[in-house]
């Protein structure tokens, strides 16, 4: 299993960030470093949704970020909710926008990866390239800014599995900075955090139907994005 020594210290500072409320939605931004589900063992009960219903007790998780990812999370607060905005994420109604620091100068100023992933079961939670089992998984990427020896990527994820943007990335040669699973060790050392940033994220309201759309800064970064 992938780092054996890892010690879950969640961030309090913001303890919870809400971006957005109302009788049928709860948009969050998750700090790098929270879960945003509660796992297995007792110390790793402190998540993101249990900060959420602590203040909203029937919010629940619709969509989730890796613990390591910093960025917006929908939540919903009802059933009803729940059913429609699931269905949005699985119909691919919903964009996303994220952004990176990934290792390298990369030649090309934007592109598609188009890779199917799978569990790399014997090393999990990491995932592989599997041609011939993984699930279609189609990212779409451009060329912010580019350093001497690393980039500022935007990530548009068509598809929504785990790990999607950390392995595809690391399929292009580009780790994301700070990757403590995918990530060689020069890449690992330039940055305390992973470097992925949920930053937009654009839906239907489950209710009102209307196109809502919430941003926030990239934590890594000074670049202003343009809107989404």
């Amino acid at each position: 299993m992938p780092n054996p020594n890892f010690v879950y210290a969640p961030p309090y500072d913001p303890y919870l960030s809400i971006l957005y409320y109302d009788d049928d939605i709860v948009v969050a931004n998750k700090p790098s470093g929270l879960l945003s589900v509660p796992g297995r063992a007792p110390e790793h009960q402190d998540c993101l949704i249990s900060r959420v219903n602590k203040v909203f007790p029937t919010a629940t998780v619709v969509h989730r970020l890796d613990m390591a990812t910093s960025g917006i999370m929908i939540m919903a607060m009802n059933k009803e909710s729940h059913r429609n905005l699931s269905s949005q994420f699985q119909q691919r109604i919903t964009h996303k926008r994220y952004f990176a620091r990934v290792n390298g100068v990369v030649n090309n100023t934007s592109g598609e990866v188009d890779l199917p992933l799978i569990v790399d079961w014997p090393n999990r939670p990491k995932q592989k390239v599997d041609h011939d089992n993984g699930k279609p998984s189609l990212t779409r990427y451009e060329v912010v800014e580019q350093k001497e020896d690393e980039a500022l990527m935007a990530l548009y994820p068509v598809t929504g599995r785990s790990h999607q943007l950390r392995v595809h990335m690391l399929s292009l040669g580009h780790p994301i900075l700070g990757d403590r699973l995918y990530a060689h060790p020069t890449a690992l050392a330039k940055a305390s955090r992973l470097q992925l940033h949920a930053q937009a994220i654009s839906f239907n309201h489950p209710d009102s139907y209307n196109w809502m759309t919430f941003e926030t800064p990239i934590p890594f970064s000074d670049h202003t994005p343009s809107p989404f």
